[in-house]
């Protein structure tokens, strides 16, 4: 029963985090020549996202509503196989339905804040990805590997999720997130679709490079 619990805490919070932050992408017009604000105010958008719901759901499954987050805990070690599977699953399905919900607003000509390729090359995409998520992850693992940070840990997840934002939109709509994209992407078919790839194992590479980096430079600091 504990496990479901996290799972349907892990589908709701990947849930709002579409609905919210993807919806704020698309109706906020970072698809448009008017991006300056659209830019800070969607970065926001994921960044108080992640802020709520790390207070929310945080005590039940870790908040970590993201793949590239889900399997960096896998390769430290606080994660286990059965619940990796599982919390992947409900991540996806939360995405997929937070989506879904945006279409039924919003409609069918909505980009969904769907995430896209920077100057149609994958490779440099690719790699903007892995960079942004491993910034992500990193972070995250940092300041949740000491007890006394629990208080502010949410906080300083929702600013770096803040931060890579800003950098990112530019380049892809930033997507650190496979959940994240796959949902949008889902949707609104096309060259979303087709380049859905980038977004679903950039991060993924990212997230892991981010565990081992900090398995690495954890075990120097104890030594």
């Amino acid at each position: 029963m504990n496990s479901v619990k996290k799972y349907v805490a892990e589908f709701i919070g990947t849930f709002v985090l579409v609905l919210f932050a993807c919806g704020t992408a698309a109706v906020s017009g970072c698809a448009t020549d008017n991006k300056n604000v659209a830019y800070l105010i969607t970065a926001l958008a994921f960044g108080l996202v992640i802020v709520a719901m790390a207070y929310s759901i945080g005590n039940i499954s870790g908040c970590h509503i993201n793949p590239a987050v889900s399997i960096a805990m896998l390769v430290n070690g606080t994660l286990s196989i059965k619940d990796f599977v599982g919390y992947v699953i409900a991540q996806f399905l939360g995405a997929t339905a937070g989506a879904g919900v945006l279409r039924l607003i919003l409609g069918a000509e909505s980009s969904l804040g769907a995430n896209g390729l920077y100057d149609e090359n994958a490779l440099i995409s690719f790699v903007i990805e892995v960079i942004l998520t491993f910034v992500f992850v990193l972070a995250i693992l940092g300041v949740t590997s000491k007890k006394e940070n629990s208080a502010v840990a949410g906080i300083v997840i929702g600013l770096t999720l803040t931060l890579v934002h800003i950098f990112g939109i530019h380049f892809t709509g930033t997507s650190v997130n496979p959940a994240r994209s796959f949902g949008p992407a889902l949707f609104v078919g096309g060259d979303a679709l087709t380049n859905i790839w980038v977004f679903l194992a950039a991060p993924l590479a990212g997230g892991i490079i981010a565990a081992l980096v900090h398995k690495f430079i954890a075990l120097k600091n104890e030594e």
